[in-house]
């Protein structure tokens, strides 16, 4: 029997448990304490149905592994023949998944198997055009915290289906120190100093600047591993890149949009995050249809 697990990007993880608690608290979110009561009255308990999962646009595939889970949920009996994978490049009118079984189940099972995919999908069909603008630039494109609350781990797995790259997943997997850190801590040089004796050997340190001269200050700390250059203009990132040489990694932020990002790119920073992967992507258009 196909598996959630068999329809996963196989160079990105999402863990099986992020696909069942999303699953069912969205299933609990649509059935409510009475269940799909148009189905229950409409459709005889014994019948059954084959549809079909469709794209309705082009673009890159993700979430169907939520949607495998969501119709196994409702239904030990529902068969399904997968025709792509997650990551897959599709055409719009493409089938991407074969649906059979109890009918009941199919429909229940339609609209939050499609929110998945067409929430998943867009994200990852937003990320691959920010990275098609940047090829062969060498240039990583990273999605942020910016994300919808409890569907973090989901919409970072969709941004690696794009080709993109994850940034911090929250607050405790890497230490990254904002503007407002700063202000409270009175000065770059203290903040590193407090940051650098509190990290372990494994904890990366970032630290957010807006001028040159602040890069020049963290640059001579020699107490940071990368640097955010926040809203800075291409020139700007360009001296910074020259400024550096190579010392840290260097990441520009805000004012990252597909206009902007293969200007950008080619400034030679080595990462362009945008919150935008996320918060902002449309929703990819996709159908279940019925074929009796």
């Amino acid at each position: 029997m196909i598996t959630p697990a068999s329809l996963l990007y196989p160079d990105a993880f999402l863990s099986p448990l992020a696909i069942d608690e999303a699953v069912h608290r969205a299933l609990d979110e649509d059935l409510g304490r009475a269940g799909d009561i148009t189905s229950l009255a409409t459709i005889p308990e014994a019948a059954k149905a084959q549809a079909v999962l469709v794209a309705r646009q082009s673009g890159i595939i993700a979430g169907l592994p939520l949607a495998l889970a969501t119709l196994q949920k409702l239904s030990p009996d529902i068969e399904v023949r997968a025709h792509v994978r997650d990551a897959a490049r599709v055409a719009g009118g493409q089938s991407v998944l074969t649906i059979s079984g109890p009918a009941r189940a199919i429909l229940t099972a339609e609209r939050t198997a499609l929110n998945f995919v067409g929430r998943l999908s867009g994200v990852a069909t937003l990320t691959a055009d920010y990275v098609a603008r940047t090829e062969g630039t060498g240039m990583r494109i990273c999605c942020t915290r910016k994300t919808t609350p409890g569907l973090r781990a989901l919409e970072k797995y969709a941004v690696r289906c794009g080709g993109g790259f994850n940034h911090r997943f929250g607050l405790d997997d890497a230490i990254l120190i904002k503007d407002n850190h700063i202000a409270v801590a009175v000065g770059i040089r203290p903040v590193l100093e407090r940051a650098r004796a509190h990290a372990g050997h494994l904890v990366k340190i970032e630290i957010e600047v807006d001028t040159l001269a602040q890069l020049r200050e963290v640059l001579a700390t020699g107490l940071a591993d990368a640097v955010l250059l926040d809203n800075m203009d291409i020139a700007t990132l360009r001296e910074a890149v020259g400024m550096t040489e190579g010392r840290l990694k260097l990441e520009a932020s805000g004012g990252v949009t597909p206009d902007s990002i293969a200007a950008i790119a080619a400034t030679g920073v080595d990462y362009a995050s945008s919150g935008a992967l996320t918060h902002s992507a449309p929703n990819f258009d996709c159908a279940l249809d019925i074929e009796m």
